[in-house]
């Protein structure tokens, strides 16, 4: 398999075993291409932290009666790319950020089922593994968005050797990972320092899937944090949230009332019962049919198609 994994670093085995595991119980049309966002050490990182694992424990919650893999010590951020049928490509792709509370992440949940989901209506799903747990108390979020942005920039540095449109390149992300998303979305400074010709491509995504987003209110929850701001450049956002999610739900009503303010585009989805962390797994729940409405909103947007609207 080494020549499947680029720049994979040799003592990842347990990630490598883990794609591997996943994709192929879920019968994807190949292994995935797994990079490496850094070519040293990612900005900022210093210490060493113990090695990667799976956190599960035997006891935690089951989700749709199935346990899910909490990947934890993240040091090597990395993409995993898995594309869909050539039969069904639509040239379209979407980066996903699991979420997890910047401590671990919710990676099959909310990362390789994800990618399944997309490859399913003709998009590549790249699972972004980005650090864990989080490096700067003041700013949990940095990090996390260090990797997605130069994640997104990698990515359309390859969009020609992958036969992906570099202008139909999403970002979706669960509640950590939601947070995630949305200020890779929204920031228009680079986090880091470029170090290489793909940082000169375009760290913001065309568009977004922002699924029960945290992290974006101030203190009081009734207001968005003072440093988020939505451009008026800001891509469409497509939001899922159920009202009674223990976070908060404003983060997805403030968030798509500012795109409002800010002339945008934005399709909110708020279900009055459906908790937290359910990703795809389907349930008794409304709200876990929320996949069905997101592949009909890209659609409508032109993002399957070849030809966004303006």
């Amino acid at each position: 398999m080494t020549d499947v994994f680029r720049g994979a670093g040799g003592c990842h085995v347990l990630f490598v075993f883990l794609v591997l595991m996943v994709g192929s119980s879920r019968g994807y049309a190949s292994e995935p291409l797994v990079l490496d966002l850094w070519p040293g050490k990612p900005p900022g990182d210093t210490k060493e932290l113990p090695p990667e694992a799976d956190q599960t424990k035997p006891d935690d919650k089951l989700i749709a009666g199935r346990r899910i893999i909490k990947l934890g010590n993240v040091s090597t951020p990395q993409i995993a790319v898995y594309r869909p049928a050539p039969e069904k490509d639509t040239g379209a792709a979407v980066i996903v950020c699991p979420g997890g509370g910047h401590y671990i992440l919710a990676y099959d949940l909310e990362g390789t089922e994800v990618a399944e989901w997309l490859n399913s209506i003709g998009l590549t799903g790249i699972v972004l593994k980005y650090r864990v747990p989080f490096r700067d108390p003041e700013k949990r979020w940095l990090a996390a968005v260090q990797d997605a942005q130069r994640a997104m920039s990698l990515v359309r540095s390859h969009a020609g050797e992958w036969k992906i449109d570099p202008q139909r390149i999403g970002m979706c992300g669960f509640s950590a990972g939601g947070e995630t998303a949305a200020l890779t979305t929204l920031l228009e400074s680079r986090q880091y320092d470029a170090i290489d010709d793909a940082d000169k491509q375009p760290f913001r995504p065309d568009f977004a899937l922002l699924i029960y987003p945290g992290g974006l209110t101030a203190k009081d929850g009734n207001l968005l944090r003072d440093d988020i701001t939505v451009p008026a450049d800001a891509p469409p956002m497509f939001f899922v949230h159920a009202f009674n999610d223990r976070v908060t739900v404003q983060s997805s009503l403030l968030l798509a009332s500012a795109v409002k303010a800010a002339n945008g585009s934005a399709e909110l989805h708020v279900f009055s019962t459906g908790g937290h962390g359910y990703g795809l797994r389907p349930t008794d729940e409304a709200i876990t049919q929320w996949p069905t409405r997101a592949g009909e909103w890209m659609k409508e947007q032109g993002f399957l198609t070849g030809k966004a609207k303006p």
